[in-house]
């Protein structure tokens, strides 16, 4: 996958592209992340990027040609241009596992009171992490790249990122390491009785149980199985008891 990130701090991203899984997918080549600096798009003086707005209003807007100019580079048939955005939908796993598909992707960061609307003609969608405004699309696209590339194949255990919270709709089951027992605070026996299907069994009602608790509002997005809506069920008549 080539992730092409269009920014005006692309020095922003350096300690994200330096550590952790993100650099080792880039070391074995299983992701190639490209930084752009939007000013060297720029034919005017001292490489600007922004005006004020037609019609008035505070602030300040990105200009039309560099994105142009630089999209118009870098796009090809199998590329998909998002613009992160407060406007746009908001980031969801199902989405992530989405854009994983993909050959080809393009990240613009906005800034200041954000981007002539003309850039819209060469998008494809609109994302946002949240109902709130940042001062920029950095971190957003950061978010984006890591929830992306960890799904893509071999750059972590294809178990891991399947029992990841919310890769099935659920959050994820309580953990637990050594020792067993500490200070009074104990491992649940289950996980100890070496009975896999009991285990197994165990951790999908904990998942449902943490989801009820802590999400409710997560399980009107999943399509329940015979199976979970007998659990939720019985989670549901004990919490009214």
């Amino acid at each position: 996958m080539i992730i092409d990130i269009i920014t005006i701090f692309p020095e922003f991203f350096q300690p994200f592209l330096d550590t952790s899984i993100i650099k080792r997918a880039i070391d074995q080549e299983l992701v190639s992340i490209n930084l752009h600096q939007l000013r060297d798009y720029s034919t005017l003086k001292h490489n600007k990027i922004d005006d004020t707005p037609y019609g008035g209003g505070a602030g300040m807007l990105m200009q039309f040609p560099p994105f142009y100019e630089i999209l118009t580079k870098l796009k090809t048939k199998d590329t998909h241009v998002i613009m992160l955005s407060p406007q746009g939908k908001v980031f969801k796993q199902k989405k992530a596992i989405a854009l994983s598909k993909k050959k080809h992707i393009i990240l613009i960061c906005g800034h200041y009171e954000g981007i002539d609307a003309r850039v819209e003609h060469f998008i494809d969608e609109e994302i946002s992490i949240g109902d709130y405004v940042l001062t920029g699309g950095e971190i957003p696209a950061m978010i984006v790249s890591d929830a992306v590339i960890r799904l893509i194949p071999n750059v972590i255990l294809q178990a891991s990122s399947e029992e990841d919270s919310l890769q099935n709709g659920w959050l994820k089951y309580p953990q637990y390491t050594k020792p067993d027992s500490y200070q009074g605070f104990d491992v649940p026996e289950i996980l100890k009785s070496g009975h896999h299907k009991n285990i197994e069994n165990w951790r999908k009602r904990q998942s449902i149980l943490k989801t009820y608790q802590k999400r409710p509002d997560l399980i009107k997005q999943i399509k329940l199985t015979d199976e979970e809506k007998a659990i939720l069920e019985e989670i549901k008549s004990n919490s009214d008891k």
